[in-house]
C-alpha cells in the first residue's frame, strides 16, 4: 500500500462519552498527569478539544483552553497536542494544529500559545514550522520532571482586514 492512500485522517469533538480516550492517550503520550480541571477545560473549549483518528483508530489529540485576557481578548493555550509514536510523521499533528489555527482566523483569536519542555527540540522544530515563536522561559516550570524548565511558545496570528 503506498504511503498515505485509502488511509484517512479524521478528526472528532471531545465529549463525555469519549473523553476516556483522551484520558487514555495523555497517559501514553506525556509524563505529566492531568487533573479533573484539565478534562473540564478541554471539553469546555468545544471545537478546539480534538481526537484525531487514522483508519479510525484513535492516535492522537489537541486539547485547548479558551483565555479571557485583561481587556476582553480572547486568546488559546494549547494544553496538549500529541500523536502515537508510531503515527508520528504521517500528518496528524499538523492537522490537530491546522485545525486550532484556523478556528482562531475565523473567530478572530488573535494568540495561541503553549508550553514545552525546553529539551523537547522535535516539538520546539514542529512549533516554529507554523510560526510560533520562543517568548518566554520558565524556570522549574515542571515538578516532577527533567529538565523543570519550560519555554513559553506563541504564534500571533494576524486578522484578515475587512475590506472598505
Amino acid at each position: 500500500m503506498g504511503a498515505g492512500r485509502g488511509v484517512s485522517i479524521s478528526l472528532d469533538g471531545v465529549r463525555d462519552k469519549n473523553v476516556m480516550q483522551l484520558k487514555k492517550l495523555n497517559t501514553a503520550l506525556f509524563p505529566v498527569r492531568y487533573n479533573e480541571k484539565y478534562y473540564a477545560d478541554a471539553l469546555a473549549s468545544g471545537e478546539f478539544t480534538k481526537l484525531a483518528y487514522y483508519s479510525d483508530i484513535c492516535v492522537g489529540s489537541i486539547a485547548c483552553r479558551l483565555e479571557k485576557k485583561e481587556g476582553g481578548a480572547v486568546r488559546v493555550y494549547i494544553m496538549t497536542l500529541g500523536v502515537l509514536a508510531p503515527y508520528r510523521g504521517l500528518g496528524i499533528g499538523t492537522k490537530l494544529l491546522n485545525h486550532v489555527l484556523d478556528l482562531c482566523s475565523k473567530q478572530n483569536i488573535p494568540e495561541v500559545y503553549l508550553h514545552v519542555q525546553t529539551n523537547n527540540e522535535d516539538a520546539i522544530n514542529f512549533y516554529k514550522k507554523f510560526g510560533f515563536e520562543i517568548t518566554d522561559t520558565i524556570q522549574n516550570y515542571y515538578t516532577n520532571i527533567t529538565p523543570p524548565d519550560c519555554y513559553v511558545v506563541t504564534k500571533y496570528i494576524s486578522q484578515p482586514q475587512t475590506k472598505k
